[in-house]
């Protein structure tokens, strides 16, 4: 018997407790701290801290994992091991198992067990349409768990709150996209999800996200935040570009913004990364961030998030 959870033990898991450990020491966290956290001895986190991580990223690169997505799941473990031993174990088994489903780890599997050149039980067994619709509830979790970690964002929350969406591929409706039901308020001076993510768990940022998706098929996730002269300030710095909705059609929809954004795509002549909605009577004013996935565009808010506080 040669399971693929040897290359998890053996290869993706020291990798990744590098990666963690040096996000974590970044972020001012002791040895010993960082030891407890994941559940292992100060002296290996001495020897991750002092090694360099281009043998981590090698590793990580055999499984199809590249730097930038190692780098990502490092500070989303390294987030969710500082609030829980339980987040991490939750977290990394999400990472792992959507990684098996995806058939990612089976190039490397075959390379050690030429014998399993024609196994595909890791893809059977996690289903494309199940692994698809788990994967996507845990990948909107995972992030929502960021944005609850940050002590910035409460800095950029509007006063209508914040939803998180994501889309999986084959999504047409707002019922076949993970969303925050009740949204993500502000609590104690923190984010805070009312309830767990799930599928139609908001009607309106659901359809924005469709509506955009119609024209930049890559596009995956969505996120509101705040819009004032500030943050007018901080995407100018960032280089984002944005698509100004302003003027709103007379119509019979209860959504006025996604009326509105829909007119304003279809005479649209550049590029955009982010959405503004100016507001106007019962409107307030909301930027919309679009992304790959929930983590990147979480990922992004928490980094205008901190830039727009530091102001």
């Amino acid at each position: 018997m040669q399971p693929p959870d040897e290359l998890m033990v053996q290869v993706f898991l020291p990798a990744m407790r590098q990666l963690v450990a040096r996000e974590l020491r970044s972020q001012g966290l002791s040895q010993s701290r960082i030891s407890s956290m994941l559940g292992v001895t100060q002296a290996s986190v001495s020897l991750y801290l002092s090694s360099k991580p281009e043998r981590a990223y090698s590793d990580l690169e055999s499984l199809s994992v590249q730097r930038e997505e190692a780098d990502r799941n490092a500070t989303l473990l390294a987030e969710d091991v500082k609030r829980s031993p339980v987040y991490g174990v939750e977290t990394l088994g999400s990472l792992w198992r959507g990684m098996l489903g995806r058939g990612r780890v089976c190039e490397a599997h075959r390379r050690v067990y030429p014998s399993l050149s024609q196994c595909d039980v890791c893809v059977k067994e996690y289903g494309e349409r199940e692994r698809d619709a788990a994967g996507a509830i845990d990948q909107v979790a995972a992030a929502v768990r960021m944005l609850e970690s940050s002590q910035s964002l409460v800095s950029v929350m509007p006063e209508v709150s914040v939803n998180l969406a994501y889309a999986p591929p084959g999504a047409a409706s707002a019922e076949d996209v993970v969303a925050v039901p009740g949204r993500i308020v502000k609590v104690k001076g923190r984010a805070r999800a009312t309830l767990p993510p799930e599928f139609g768990g908001s009607r309106h940022i659901a359809r924005v996200l469709l509506l955009v998706m119609s024209h930049r098929p890559e596009t995956r996730a969505s996120l509101n935040l705040r819009y004032d002269p500030r943050m007018r300030r901080v995407l100018r710095g960032l280089g984002l570009r944005t698509l100004e909705v302003s003027e709103y059609p007379q119509t019979t929809s209860e959504d006025r913004t996604v009326s509105a954004l829909a007119s304003r795509l279809g005479s649209a002549k550049r590029g955009f990364d982010a959405v503004v909605d100016s507001g106007g009577k019962g409107v307030e004013p909301n930027l919309y961030l679009f992304g790959r996935s929930a983590v990147e565009v979480a990922a992004l808010a928490l980094r205008i998030a901190k830039i727009y506080s530091a102001e």
